[in-house]
């Protein structure tokens, strides 16, 4: 490895470290608080190793993987939220589980992974990372033993990621078979000298879409989602909404502009077709539900839904709107989740939708938050969640994609009722003898968080110009 691989790949060396460290100090002593704080410190090591990192862009470690200013402007993304998500973590894990230093290795070893598929162009280095990614989630979402819902979501997790593997790896036996080829530039190459899609890579684009569907958590490969998020622990819920799903998407984003995707009218079909029955099923089914968590992942598939809109529009402004609502997402998704944190105690997580009755009247800046956090997943003005909403109908009407957004304007009507019925339920004042939940006190750390996040979604949404310029200027790398 030449010193510009090694500069340029400092983010995951930096992290993939502090794993290794993190297991020798747990070996020699046990200490939650100790572990803690390294890991944040590991996180933000990472974070400062992408300014020399940037200095070598754009820098390819062929054949697998390439750094440029798209890949290092996700992998900032990921190591940010992962930030975020592990200073929501310490109170959680400190008032429910005896061996809590554990998860500190999981959490940056399957950050780790989301980052090896944010900087892949080949086959081996999107398989290497997805399994980094997935078997650390097996052990995450399985982490609270002594919850049964905990261990049945991990089993289930664990059945599904390796039945979907499998056919992530058969499409590439495939796709192999016919290019010759098995990084990204290569198999569009290829693809382009023959003029057309053979059966063959058609079938291997279809078994890969199953792979990378699942972890989209796309239909109609979403059976698992409701299940692990209820399942899971609060915090690796969030990791999944987010950073897992994050990186599956930028390595589809670049596999898909490397072979010119919307060259082949059925590639296209067969996303278009996804994309819709995820808006509908996700928003339809979250109708129909009184757990939170259950709701936020039905939410999750529809929001998927949306990012393909912008994603097949096959406009630089779809690629860009992407990238703004996956910075949108984000901070939406980790704020919410953080909200149910902050409120679940060490006996039950506050997930259903009676926790949060008259919770106005009792932790009134609390529900503000989270009143901020849903409004944004509805894409309601002020928000960063409107303003990705904005860019992505934006994109769909320079691809003329007319019933794609017609389709996404529905869903978004439909959205918004589950997301209001949350609000109104926290304003909602309770009655006379009323037992409402009450948690004893909430963490320091968490409230500052959630203010932090807040400012940070209105500040995008009020003045959105700073970061759709720096995502444009990123664009020009791989468009």
């Amino acid at each position: 490895m030449s010193f510009a691989d090694f500069i340029s790949l400092g983010p995951l060396i930096t992290l993939f470290t502090a794993v290794v460290i993190s297991m020798l100090l747990i070996a020699i002593k046990r200490n939650h608080r100790i572990t803690y704080a390294f890991s944040l410190l590991a996180y933000l090591m990472a974070l400062t190793a992408i300014i020399p990192a940037a200095l070598y862009i754009p820098h390819t470690v062929p054949p697998l993987l390439v750094v440029d200013e798209f890949s290092l402007f996700n992998t900032g993304l990921g190591l940010t939220s992962g930030f975020i998500i592990l200073l929501l973590s310490y109170n959680y894990f400190e008032e429910r589980e005896e061996r809590k230093e554990e998860y500190y290795l999981l959490l940056p070893l399957a950050t780790t992974g989301a980052l090896v598929l944010v900087v892949s162009r080949h086959f081996m280095s999107l398989f290497l990372g997805l399994e980094i990614l997935s078997i650390s989630l097996y052990g995450l979402i399985a982490y609270l033993r002594a919850r049964e819902r905990s261990d049945e979501a991990g089993i289930k997790y664990l059945i599904l990621a390796a039945l979907s593997s499998a056919f992530l790896l058969f499409g590439m036996a495939l796709v192999y078979a016919f290019t010759g080829h098995m990084d990204f530039p290569g198999i569009g190459a290829a693809l382009r000298q023959a003029g057309y899609i053979p059966v063959t890579v058609l079938a291997g684009f279809g078994m890969m879409l199953i792979g990378i569907g699942f972890k989209l958590g796309v239909v109609p490969f979403h059976m698992w989602a409701p299940d692990i998020y209820e399942g899971a622990p609060l915090p690796v819920s969030a990791f999944i909404a987010t950073i897992s799903k994050g990186g599956m998407l930028v390595v589809l984003i670049r596999f898909y502009v490397d072979i010119h995707g919307n060259d082949y009218s059925m590639i296209w079909w067969m996303l278009a077709i996804v994309a819709v029955a995820s808006m509908f099923a996700g928003n339809w089914l979250a109708l129909t539900q009184q757990n939170i968590k259950r709701i936020l992942a039905y939410s999750s598939i529809a929001h998927m839904g949306y990012i393909l809109v912008a994603f097949l529009s096959g406009v630089q402004t779809g690629l860009e709107a992407i990238s703004f609502y996956l910075v949108a997402y984000f901070i939406t998704s980790i704020g919410a989740f953080g909200v149910l944190i902050v409120m679940s105690s060490s006996v039950q997580d506050a997930e259903t939708l009676d926790d949060y009755r008259g919770m106005f009247w009792r932790y009134p800046w609390v529900a503000t938050v989270f009143t901020a956090m849903l409004l944004s997943l509805a894409g309601i003005p002020l928000t960063a969640g409107f303003i990705g909403k904005f860019y992505i109908v934006m994109a769909g009407v320079n691809g003329h994609m007319w019933f794609l957004l017609f389709m996404l304007v529905i869903n978004s009507v439909i959205g918004l009722y589950y997301y209001i019925r949350i609000i109104a339920m926290m304003f909602k004042a309770p009655a006379t003898g009323e037992v409402t939940y009450i948690k004893p006190s909430l963490p320091v750390a968490g409230n500052i968080t959630l203010m932090l996040l807040t400012l940070v979604l209105i500040g995008l949404g009020v003045y959105p110009t700073a970061m759709m310029q720096l995502i444009q200027q990123m664009m020009k790398m791989i468009v």
